[in-house]
């Protein structure tokens, strides 16, 4: 099982970034935070490129690169009208989704199938994420009726459709970098892949608000510090990812939740863990179950 210590080194990553970008880039508009964390990303990985011979580059792999690109960039973009437009406590639940999501589109795009017993952790994972996060913004209501409102605004919320609109944008990005994984080193792809993405973003939000490029350097300790987390978070996201199934690997990787939650209880002192027990209690036995099910 070398894929699962990666994977949740991967969602440990994610959640430093997540933790140093609210600790040092508070007051800063979504906008910025979205590009600085792509482009320091890029910029940090970028001398993998010139450090190592350029491998043989297969015909086959830019389609999967031309798909990923353009629907990586939607789901970024979808994302934040989401979080703009409605209440947190009724989008963010949704991303829980995106395990089980991929489960369909590793079957439908690479082949890849998972057995009942992976197939009933990772049910259990997006529950627990679910939880998680339906604990963390605090939905409004009362009792049981507050876990169960993100689900009934599906119906009224724009915001709540468009999330999860993103969870499955995302279920598919990942079988697509793994599909592009195929015909290159993940010490290629990595670099290429945060590059591509870094300049793409950047051009599409400076093209609009070009004082994007200045603020770059406003504060670069912490973005040096968020782009180092997310670069090691992509490099073993990779690496996990040609291990193992997506759905797999997805899964664990939300884990990213509950080390973000030790991130708030110590640096933020964020009051409310026993609110995430149960969440938290239902990730780590659905990532058991899912560890089990790949031994």
């Amino acid at each position: 099982m070398e894929w699962l210590p990666l994977a949740l080194l991967a969602a440990f990553s994610v959640a430093t970034a997540d933790a140093l970008t609210k600790k040092g880039m508070q007051g800063v508009d979504g906008v910025e935070i979205v590009v600085v964390r792509f482009v320091f990303t890029g910029v940090l990985l970028a001398p993998l490129l010139a450090i190592q011979p350029l491998p043989a580059i297969p015909a086959a792999f830019w389609p999967w690169l031309a798909a990923m690109i353009p629907i990586e960039v939607a789901a970024l973009w979808l994302y934040m009208i989401a979080i703009r437009d409605s209440p947190l406590a009724l989008t963010l639940p949704y991303l829980a989704f995106t395990p089980a999501f991929a489960t369909v589109t590793g079957w439908a795009v690479l082949g890849e199938r998972v057995s009942v017993q992976g197939f009933a952790g990772i049910l259990v994972v997006v529950f627990g994420a679910y939880v998680l996060n339906a604990a963390a913004v605090t939905a409004p209501g009362r009792g049981w009726r507050r876990w169960l409102r993100p689900l009934g605004a599906i119906v009224r919320e724009r915001g709540s459709r468009l999330m999860l609109t993103v969870a499955a944008l995302y279920s598919i990005t990942i079988v697509l970098g793994k599909g592009a994984l195929q015909h290159v080193p993940v010490t290629f792809f990595a670099p290429f892949f945060a590059v591509v993405l870094a300049v793409t973003v950047l051009v599409g939000f400076a093209s609009v608000r070009p004082s994007l490029v200045r603020a770059l350097w406003r504060r670069p300790g912490w973005h040096l510090a968020i782009g180092a987390a997310l670069a090691v978070s992509l490099l073993s996201h990779l690496f996990a990812l040609r291990l193992v199934e997506v759905a797999y690997m997805i899964a664990v990787k939300r884990t990213s939740l509950l080390f973000g939650i030790l991130y708030g209880a110590v640096l933020f002192r964020e009051a409310h863990l026993g609110r995430h027990l149960v969440g938290g209690t239902l990730m780590l036995a659905g990532v058991v179950l899912i560890a089990l099910a790949s031994a």
